[in-house]
């Protein structure tokens, strides 16, 4: 009788340990499953992934919907490079959509450090679609008008620790878009940062591009170079 009274009084102290314990452990275990930092990398890997898919059908579009297409400016094609294998020369660029009004980037490691690197250019408000924004496209002249409602820019788009406005690494996040103009075609790349896309399922050496440093879509994926301190800057 003694034994019932004191169990309808409630749980022990120790019984209230063990079950205090057991809900700390399944807890530290569903937060080392889970890992809230990297499914949010791998959250972002996905929207860079989706914007570059999108892009990529943007331009097919646009380069076949068009008699004279421009992919390196609003009227000429001379910020593309000659051809997907030739080197930066003076004038071809490579674009950042970093959301910066400062104008013009310059890293002296493009094409080995060459004496003509090749300029990358920010705008203002990069997400237009009319050529002003940070890809100078202008899908606007598309019959029926932009296929897209705004350009895609990355989902953390800015500079990585220790850069300036004027000084860009290969792990800057921040997407990428060159053009040839021999035979007309671009690349586009972004930056993944989860161990899901970089790892466990490598997108990097999965895209078929010659980089693995980057996420490369494209018409040509030789256009931006394979090595860090190359030209895939």
């Amino acid at each position: 009788m003694n034994v019932k009274k004191k169990r309808d009084a409630g749980f022990t102290l120790l019984e209230l340990l063990i079950v205090i314990s057991i809900i700390a452990i399944l807890s530290v275990a569903l937060v080392l499953v889970l890992n809230p930092a990297e499914a949010l990398r791998k959250s972002r890997d996905a929207q860079r992934i989706s914007d570059l898919s999108t892009m990529k059908t943007a331009l097919g579009l646009y380069l076949t919907s068009t008699s004279t297409p421009y992919l390196g400016s609003l009227t000429t094609n001379t910020a593309c490079k000659a051809s997907p294998t030739s080197a930066y020369v003076s004038g071809d660029d490579i674009f950042y959509s970093l959301p910066t009004s400062a104008g013009t980037l310059a890293d002296t490691t493009l094409d080995g450090g060459s004496a003509s690197v090749p300029a990358s250019v920010n705008v203002a408000s990069p997400s237009l679609t009319d050529g002003t924004g940070w890809i100078p496209v202008n899908f606007d002249t598309l019959t029926g008008g932009s296929p897209i409602s705004n350009l895609p820019v990355d989902p953390v788009n800015a500079l990585g620790t220790g850069d300036s406005v004027t000084s860009i690494t290969s792990a800057t996040l921040a997407y990428r878009y060159a053009c040839a103009a021999s035979p007309l075609t671009f690349e586009m790349d972004a930056v993944l940062e989860s161990i899901a896309y970089t790892s466990s399922e490598n997108k990097l050496t999965a895209d078929g591009g010659n980089s693995t440093n980057y996420y490369e879509v494209g018409t040509n994926l030789k256009i931006m170079g394979a090595t860090a301190g190359g030209v895939d800057f």
